[in-house]
């Protein structure tokens, strides 16, 4: 019997933000997707503060993939609970943390949004800011979200490398979906309403039919990426921008 996982279309693309490329800097997100017995996709958005905060990003993109994918899925919150346990005791394990206590992993944060689906049913993780959106229709009027978090201050947020990361993990609960987004907080702005209760729809809705629609994988990656770099998209929003978008139905 095919595996229905091996069915989900997958798109993603990631662009430095003109800050970074002013800077002359890399590019803080990461992302991964993989698939065993379920799907599991994972944005993270390495903290421009931090030192290390691109490695913090790859550290837990890797680990939550690699740790979560074929775990039975009822058990899917528990799995991402141990996967980010592990990804911090990683960092610090890791080379450049040279205190080799959780102290140091202030030099790794980074933020976390994440997927795991299985057959129709799929449930968001999430520590601080960055977004998902699984939609229903393609009309944009049905759709479950996982919206940013941030600290006392816009500004601020929360990493998965602080002390209280566990009780900033929020999980959302989804079924029924055709597609899903995940993306780093360069692209919220774009993706919803100033107050985040309504997705912007002439934004979202163009990037879902286009990448439904084009079967030439190559063809859509550089089209997403290209629309995530527009000279307006960098101007409203100089951060780095990430998004990976998943056809699931």
């Amino acid at each position: 019997m095919k595996n229905k996982q091996s069915s989900i279309k997958v798109v993603a693309a990631s662009v430095t933000g003109a800050l970074h490329k002013h800077n002359e800097q890399l590019c803080q997100d990461c992302f991964q997707h993989a698939t065993g017995r379920n799907f599991v996709a994972v944005v993270s958005d390495g903290a421009g503060s931090a030192k290390f905060g691109k490695i913090g990003a790859r550290v837990v993109c890797s680990t939550l993939c690699d740790l979560v994918k074929n775990r039975p899925f009822e058990q899917a919150e528990q799995a991402v609970v141990h996967a980010l346990k592990i990804a911090r005791e990683k960092l610090i394990r890791h080379r450049m943390n040279k205190s080799k206590n959780e102290m140091g992993l202030a030099d790794f944060a980074a933020t976390v949004v994440g997927v795991v689906y299985r057959q129709g049913k799929g449930v968001f993780f999430h520590i601080g800011d960055g977004a998902a959106i699984a939609l229903r229709d393609n009309q944009g009027g049905d759709f479950v979200a996982s919206r940013p978090a941030n600290g006392d201050f816009s500004c601020e947020t929360f990493f998965f490398t602080q002390m209280a990361w566990a009780e900033n993990l929020r999980f959302t609960n989804f079924d029924g979906a055709q597609s899903l987004f995940l993306m780093s907080d360069g692209l919220t702005m774009f993706s919803f309403s100033k107050d985040y209760r309504e997705i912007e729809k002439g934004f979202i809705l163009p990037i879902n039919d286009f990448l439904s629609k084009e079967k030439m994988k190559s063809r859509a990656t550089r089209a997403l990426a290209n629309t995530l770099n527009t000279p307006r998209a960098q101007k409203l929003n100089p951060d780095d921008k990430t998004l990976i978008w998943a056809k699931v139905q």
